[in-house]
């Protein structure tokens, strides 16, 4: 493989070659090369871990392929006691490809409770704030094969609707920025054999193995079913077939938004007219969602029933004013306006 763009030193350049001289590396390059399709410069989220690690090679090859420039970001979350110990360390690993890592630390008071969610929802908002910063509109994220599976179950154990449970995909966007996964499609196997050969190690989380965590209990769910005949690609296919249908209904949802709410960018408000809630219920819940989310800045919608009791309040013509999500939801004439939480 050429890579023509000098702008890394020789010497991991040829790191770089010699690692893509191996058969089974050049082949899973050419599988992600062919996923990400981006063509502007991206930020990569690494942890450490083997998915990261892999992602953080994958994508430094493609970024002097297609001479991009490409920005690595690791949350030290602290909430272990060797956590600022490993992400030193992992900066010290990605030192072989040229890369100045960065290390983002949460500052503040820790959780006891719904750790894991509460330290990925921190861990976004600090790379988001990141990115919008550096003005890059994009994010790769490591999630792959495995972990597609493990939020499926997830979100049907929390009672996730069809958008819960399939919008777990290759990109998203938060607060206009891009969330892409370009390593869904690759097995778990296939990473650890890329940072094994590249880096040597890998970070092992020991919280993998916690069953105190909902996740760790969906993993070892899932492997059970698999030795109990669990065939994963009829699975796919019927994650598959749950996207095409979520993305009908997100065709509906942009026409109601487009159609039916007027965006007052000086006032930062949102105006939705009585049409807005003349639709199937699903589409007027998503649409209104985005547009409690949209103004109230939230990273996270707001819980469902919340959404579904001020619906049923505006439908009934009871509602006058309330808040929801740092935004003061109030009905004037038969306009509803949504403005941000003073």
């Amino acid at each position: 493989m050429s890579l023509k763009n000098l702008s890394v030193s020789s010497k991991t350049h040829k790191f770089i070659i010699n690692n893509l001289k191996d058969k089974k590396t050049f082949q899973i390059y050419k599988k992600f090369e062919k996923n990400l399709k981006i063509k502007e410069n991206f930020i990569v989220a690494v942890s450490g871990g083997p998915d990261s690690l892999a992602l953080s090679f994958l994508s430094k090859v493609y970024s002097i392929k297609k001479s991009l420039e490409v920005t690595y970001f690791i949350v030290d979350h602290k909430l272990r006691k060797n956590s600022s110990k490993e992400a030193k360390f992992v900066k010290k690993l990605l030192k072989k490809l040229d890369c100045n890592l960065k290390i983002l630390n949460w500052i503040g008071k820790k959780p006891k409770n719904n750790i894991q969610s509460i330290a990925r929802e921190k861990r976004y908002a600090l790379l988001i704030n990141q990115s919008k910063k550096l003005k890059i509109n994009n994010i790769l994220l490591g999630h792959q094969k495995d972990d597609l599976y493990e939020n499926f179950f997830i979100r049907i154990l929390r009672g996730s609707g069809l958008n819960g449970i399939a919008s777990f995909s290759k990109s998203s966007k938060e607060q206009n920025i891009n969330l892409i996964r370009p390593l869904l499609n690759f097995s778990k196997k296939d990473l650890k054999y890329i940072a094994k050969k590249v880096f040597g190690t890998f970070i092992q989380d020991p919280s993998n193995n916690d069953e105190q965590f909902k996740r760790v209990k969906i993993r070892h769910l899932i492997k059970y079913l698999q030795s109990d005949g669990l065939d994963l690609e009829k699975f796919n296919l019927t994650i598959k077939n749950l996207k095409l249908a979520n993305e009908s209904i997100k065709f509906f949802v942009k026409r109601n938004l487009d159609n039916n709410s007027i965006v007052n960018q000086k006032n930062k408000t949102i105006l939705l007219n009585n049409n807005f809630f003349k639709n199937p219920e699903e589409v007027i819940f998503r649409s209104f969602t985005k547009v409690i989310q949209q103004v109230g800045k939230k990273y996270y919608p707001v819980r469902g029933k919340k959404i579904v009791k001020i619906i049923k309040e505006i439908k009934n013509n009871s509602l006058t004013k309330t808040t929801l999500g740092n935004c003061l939801i109030k009905r004037v004439n038969k306009t509803i306006i949504v403005s941000k939480e003073r």
